[in-house]
């Protein structure tokens, strides 16, 4: 009789289970893509978190900006990342629900040795204008600025750049050295001393390679980004479509990114949780004042025309570029990214050599 109970309680408790799995099927996988800095900064992180402690999946996939929100538009994939918020120019952007998780900051980048360590908002606005071409202009050695960008003009980092300086994220930009992605531009940068590009804090400040600039005097380091003393912060955001199938999915990993083990991650990447930036987020347009008063010199003299239409010596804006990954533009740095990935190769080893002689730790 015992025995018998002892059976028929098992098959109960099996059918229970079974019962379980059929309502409560496996977490849907959800795929990501972005641009590299918001890949490398939180999906990368928030991914290996969500598998350890929820037992989800998140497929990361980094490229660029506009793949990411394009793709997340059209059921590609279920989160884009992007370092700038929607685009107005670019009205199906609204569809996608943008949420800020972390602060970040835009940093100027150049080689490690380059003399030159602090740059003002109107040189800026002069070298991506292509009005200053050299660096004995900026207090550095008779040499040209080597200007590095990315072949798509609405990548995030790009987009808050010029945004900052002209009123307008889509400004054309005088940059003949495209890349990909801010990851392939790094590499150029360190390989380059006359180089000059932009990129996020996260990215790099681990980066022997890159000296990030001053700007206008201001360090970017923790403190000067935590207090928003340093000029240029901008959010990080993950963009979701309400009409994704696994929108239900999308909302749970989004509360665990938002709640405190997401966070966690986010603090340990150097940045600040967006919830956690009150009073950065309050101070975004006295900041955009202050920037605005450094440029005033410019504006008094007509060559800035804030929020207008301009015209950049040998611009390489190309509108098509953003949308389309084969036109030429897209192809041409496609080339030189390939190109300088063998020069890299061929570099690499030449300068960890170098590093072991003078005692240091190499990349």
């Amino acid at each position: 009789m015992r025995r018998a109970c002892l059976l028929l309680l098992s098959s109960f408790l099996c059918t229970a289970v079974a019962a379980q799995a059929i309502a409560a099927p496996a977490s849907a996988t959800l795929r990501w893509r972005g641009d590299f800095t918001t890949a490398h900064s939180l999906a990368d992180g928030l991914a290996k978190a969500w598998a350890r402690d929820e037992g989800g999946r998140l497929d990361v996939d980094s490229f660029n900006t506009i793949s990411g929100i394009d793709q997340a538009l059209d059921g590609r994939v279920d989160i884009a990342g992007s370092a700038r918020p929607p685009f107005s120019g670019r009205p199906q952007e609204s569809g996608l629900v943008f949420t800020p998780l972390a602060w970040d900051a835009l940093v100027l980048i150049t080689h490690r040795d380059n003399p030159v360590h602090n740059i003002t908002l109107q040189q800026l606005y002069q070298v991506y204008m292509g009005y200053t071409t050299n660096w004995s202009q900026l207090g550095g050695p008779d040499k040209p600025i080597n200007l590095y960008s990315i072949a798509s003009p609405l990548d995030g980092v790009e987009f808050d750049l010029r945004k900052f300086l002209y009123g307008r994220g889509d400004q054309e930009i005088a940059a003949p050295r495209l890349y990909l992605n801010t990851q392939q531009l790094q590499v150029a940068v360190g390989l380059d001393p006359d180089a000059l590009g932009v990129s996020a804090y996260s990215n790099v400040y681990r980066n022997p390679r890159l000296q990030m600039l001053r700007v206008e005097g201001i360090k970017p380091d923790a403190r000067s980004i935590s207090d928003g003393t340093y000029p240029m912060l901008v959010p990080l955001y993950f963009g979701s479509n309400p009409n994704d199938p696994k929108a239900a999915e999308v909302r749970r990993f989004m509360r665990f990114a938002e709640g405190p083990r997401g966070q966690a991650v986010i603090r340990a990447q150097g940045m600040i949780p967006y919830a956690d930036g009150a009073a950065l987020a309050a101070g975004a347009d006295t900041r955009a004042t202050w920037i605005a008063q450094r440029l005033a010199a410019e504006q008094s003299a007509g060559k800035i025309a804030m929020n207008g239409p301009l015209a950049a010596p040998g611009a390489t804006y190309s509108q098509g570029a953003s949308i389309a990954p084969t036109s030429p533009s897209t192809q041409a740095a496609r080339a030189r990214m390939q190109a300088r990935d063998a020069l890299d190769r061929k570099v690499k080893p030449v300068l960890r050599t170098a590093d072991a002689s003078e005692g240091g730790g190499g990349e």
